[in-house]
């Protein structure tokens, strides 16, 4: 009987985030994700939740979408691949404004997502209210 090694775990620490930024997931969405930080932008906002959509973190997706427009549930369908994020284009949705959008292509294993979604401040913190899917 032969023992095979242990695979090495890869370090969260130093792991890609999904946003597509060049930075490890822990030190971008993944600090909005476990709550050390909130997202400062609309863009910001967009790329953590499309990391939580990768992720399957439904709690995350839940606690950033407006309470007048979020769902009473939220399943995510297990066998959906994301595999890019693209930003095509933003209006407002920085420290200075209390809405904007961002214009984005999701791309999953067999198709892709174009959305331009429009977001809000509530008490201070940016949450995503809804989108308006693209052709």
């Amino acid at each position: 009987m032969s023992r095979r090694a242990p695979r090495p775990q890869p370090d969260p620490t130093s792991t890609a985030c999904p946003c597509g930024l060049p930075a490890p997931y822990a030190g971008c969405c993944g600090r909005y994700h476990c709550g050390d930080a909130a997202a400062p932008t609309a863009e910001a906002l967009m790329r953590s939740r499309y990391s939580a959509f990768v992720k399957g973190d439904t709690a995350y997706l839940s606690r950033t979408w407006h309470p007048r427009t979020r769902p009473a549930g939220l399943e995510l369908d297990p066998g959906m691949r994301w595999t890019g994020l693209e930003i095509l284009g933003t209006t407002e949705g920085s420290a200075f404004h209390a809405t904007g959008t961002v214009t984005f292509r999701a791309s999953f294993r067999g198709g892709s997502l174009h959305e331009r979604s429009r977001f809000e401040r509530v008490d201070g913190a940016w949450v995503y209210v809804d989108g308006e899917f693209l052709s």
